[in-house]
């Protein structure tokens, strides 16, 4: 029989060794997540978008879990608050194409008439203060004659305007297909419900300490404040200037109120909205409601974009004016519309980090 040489046993690896092993599992794993993050890079907004509408309704998710008509019916909840925010998006969109629907025929009445017998210079046009005949030349030119002889109209046909209407049209799928899986998204995070929550805030706190976890909640925090703010305050002008719209005549005041309340959410685009409408009414002959409009319409802005948005945001996330205004306008510039919740953010990151230096 023939006997094996014992084997000995493994040696431990050196201190030098094991810091080595270290330093290369922290590569691999920083190589995977970058990965991961590349595979998964188109949906990257659509998981931001979910999360920034989660975290601005946990508390209201918080509240409903509670109450002992859904306890225990946590895809009963997910389905009906995601149910809510989807009515919340597509019942304004679906209002005004039915609004133009009903309105397409005179449209295309006007548009033909306008194609034999040109379009009438209004008559405001004359009472310009200034550029009377440098407008008037172009309208006599483009406009008043009929439109399938003029060249303005010969250019919207050109290859330029057929590729935007194009890129439009595909960019329009792209939102809708964004908007479905951010949908999609938001039902599974509500359905994961506290146990999400008390996941993350474990997980941060096991890898950066209650600092850390601090820091989350305080970004939590600014995040539910921005949408707050920006919704709320948007609702807000669209209220009161809707109001303004009634009572200078204009028609359809109540869409063109939601219209404005959703321009309102974004900062300082409320004025192109009421604007326009002033302008409508100057070219109708009513000089006073425009002006009325336009000034009622700007100092609503004027107040709610510079002292009472800031303090909502800035009371819930405890940051000055400027960190606020910077935040909003700098993450809108940088990271589109949702840099309008991430910006405050970050904003609250270096309030943390500044408070800690110096005390």
């Amino acid at each position: 029989m023939i006997s094996l040489p014992p084997v000995a046993p493994p040696e431990s690896p050196t201190p030098s060794c094991l810091k080595k092993q270290k330093a290369a599992s922290l590569v691999l794993y920083i190589a995977l997540v970058l990965l991961a993050l590349w595979v998964v890079r188109d949906f990257i907004a659509v998981v931001a978008w979910a999360g920034v509408i989660a975290i601005a309704l946990w508390p209201l998710l918080s509240k409903v879990e509670g109450s002992h008509w859904f306890t225990g019916r946590t895809t009963l909840i997910a389905a009906l608050l995601t149910l809510a925010i989807a009515l919340l998006v597509v019942l304004p969109v679906g209002i005004g194409i039915a609004q133009a629907l009903r309105e397409a025929r005179d449209l295309s009445d006007w548009f033909s008439a306008a194609q034999e017998n040109g379009i009438a210079m209004p008559s405001f046009i004359e009472r310009l203060p200034f550029g009377v005949q440098q407008i008037s030349a172009w309208w006599q030119a483009n406009l008043a004659q009929p439109l399938r002889d003029s060249a303005a109209m010969k250019g919207l046909h050109s290859t330029t305007v057929m590729t935007l209407g194009r890129h439009f049209g595909a960019r329009a799928v792209h939102g809708v297909m964004v908007f479905a899986f951010m949908l999609v998204t938001l039902f599974v995070i509500f359905q994961a419900g506290p146990h999400l929550s008390g996941a993350i805030l474990k997980g941060v706190r096991r890898g950066f300490g209650d600092d850390g976890a601090h820091l989350v909640e305080r970004m939590a925090a600014a995040v539910r404040g921005t949408v707050s703010g920006l919704v709320v305050v948007g609702f807000g002008e669209g209220a009161l200037i809707g109001i303004a719209y009634f009572v200078t005549g204009l028609p359809h005041a109540a869409l063109l109120g939601l219209v404005t309340a959703i321009a309102a959410m974004l900062p300082f685009c409320a004025p192109i909205t009421f604007f326009l409408a002033a302008l409508w009414l100057f070219s109708q002959g009513s000089v006073a409601a425009a002006i009325g409009l336009a000034v009622f319409g700007s100092v609503v802005v004027f107040i709610a974009e510079h002292f009472v948005r800031p303090v909502l945001i800035g009371n819930s996330t405890r940051l000055p004016f400027l960190l606020v205004l910077f935040g909003i306008l700098g993450g809108a510039e940088t990271f589109g519309l949702l840099g309008l919740f991430i910006g405050p953010a970050l904003m609250t990151v270096l309030m943390v980090l500044w408070t800690d230096l110096v005390q």
